[in-house]
């Protein structure tokens, strides 16, 4: 595919469909006191349903990677976003705690499957020239849904309900589910993928290294972000009207972040990862230092959101370079690794709090794995200087 600086419309398709979904998956956190009374629960019980989330997102990326591997890209993407739909519709209607979580599992297990065979195709539409700059799009997509899902949803559940949010969430679905149906390719790939082949070009041990850094770099990230509100407010003492305007920042530094990592993705995809990671290490120990000091708290939030998200793109786009014959596995196994690194964040944050540390703490905590993705990073360098030729090399053949 000739190298071509405009990627297809239906990669920017498939990054308004993470948009739409990943929405869903941000708001509650802004929803859960409303969420727990009309549900009759407690606030801790009504926030399983973010774990539960993350929990159906964790197992439906493989499982659905392998269900669907030999279905047409647009018919797989149209079943997922139908079943997110019909879960949130569920879930809207119910009054049951039990139901909701249940609609909360099903609607991220599709969603998972979307992440998974959406991010494939787009890389494989794109070419191998772009796959960093598409993967920038697809993530990007899930970073507008950090700077606008979060406060926007709050403002809906506030003046209609936190059913009004997940009806937002439903509309935004099915508007994507339509923009897909006309802009993805209806035909199947080229060339017909086959799990033993696929589940085969998984044993290449830097590919899993990859994981590693994807879960560890996330787990640094995110357990800093889930207490990022209240340690603004309990040890940076600035009041709580400002925390959104503060979150806004992180966000907009994301969406900076996500964008230029994109870009330094397909050329430099060794040395974004490194700089990324070691601006995690010192954002989150600038972070711990400067807590108690409103303006410096305010500037390294911002430099946390983009060097945290700088990152996502390459270790997106280097799966399909080390595992070339697995690309729609090999992505789905990506997706897991993140929302692993999504559920260990808060609860590690979460342990050392109930030790009684303060809200500090947290961004040591994700100092320290910065710390580790940067170590896993060095050994991932001196494997490839080692061993050049093989995955690291080989280009990714086009699916369609």
């Amino acid at each position: 595919m000739a190298r071509t600086d405009k990627l297809p419309r239906a990669v920017w398709v498939i990054g308004f469909g993470i948009f739409a979904q990943g929405t869903s998956e941000l708001m509650l956190a802004g929803l859960l006191p409303e969420m727990a009374t009309d549900l009759g629960v407690s606030i801790p019980r009504a926030g399983l349903l973010i774990s539960a989330f993350a929990l159906g997102m964790l197992v439906g990326a493989p499982v659905l990677a392998v269900a669907t591997l030999n279905w047409p890209r647009r018919h797989a993407l149209l079943v997922f976003v139908a079943v997110f739909i019909l879960g949130h519709v569920g879930g809207a209607l119910t009054d049951s705690y039990a139901i909701l979580f249940i609609t909360r599992f099903a609607a991220a297990f599709a969603y998972a499957g979307f992440w998974a065979v959406g991010g494939s195709a787009a890389m494989a539409l794109a070419g191998p020239e772009a796959r960093g700059r598409a993967m920038s799009v697809v993530a990007g997509g899930l970073t507008v849904a950090t700077v606008l899902g979060l406060p926007a949803g709050t403002w809906v559940g506030q003046h209609a309900g936190w059913r009004g949010a997940f009806w937002v969430v439903i509309a935004l679905s099915t508007v994507a589910a339509v923009v897909i149906a006309a802009a993805i390719p209806a035909g199947r790939p080229q060339v017909q993928p086959r799990l033993g082949v696929e589940l085969r070009g998984l044993r290449v041990p830097r590919l899993w290294l990859s994981y590693a850094m994807t879960a560890v770099a996330t787990t640094a990230l995110l357990g800093t972000f889930s207490y990022l509100s209240a340690m603004l407010i309990e040890t940076t003492g600035l009041m709580s009207a400002w925390v959104p305007a503060v979150l806004f920042g992180y966000g907009l530094g994301a969406l900076i972040g996500v964008a230029v990592g994109g870009r330094a993705a397909d050329q430099f995809p060794h040395a974004i990862l490194g700089v990324g990671f070691a601006g995690l290490l010192l954002a989150s120990a600038i972070l711990a230092l400067s807590a108690h000091q409103v303006g410096p708290t305010v500037v390294v939030v911002v430099v946390l959101g983009l060097v945290g998200f700088s990152t996502n793109p390459a270790l997106n786009s280097r799966i399909v370079a080390l595992a070339p014959t697995s690309p729609t596995l090999a992505v789905a196994g990506n997706v897991a690794a993140f929302n692993i690194g999504i559920s260990l964040g808060p609860w590690l944050g979460g342990l050392a709090l109930s030790a009684g540390y303060g809200y500090p703490v947290v961004a040591w905590i994700g100092a320290a794995l910065g710390a580790l993705a940067l170590l896993l990073w060095s050994g991932d360098l001196a494997l490839t200087k080692t061993a050049p030729a093989a995955a690291g090399t080989l280009v990714a053949r086009s699916r369609e």
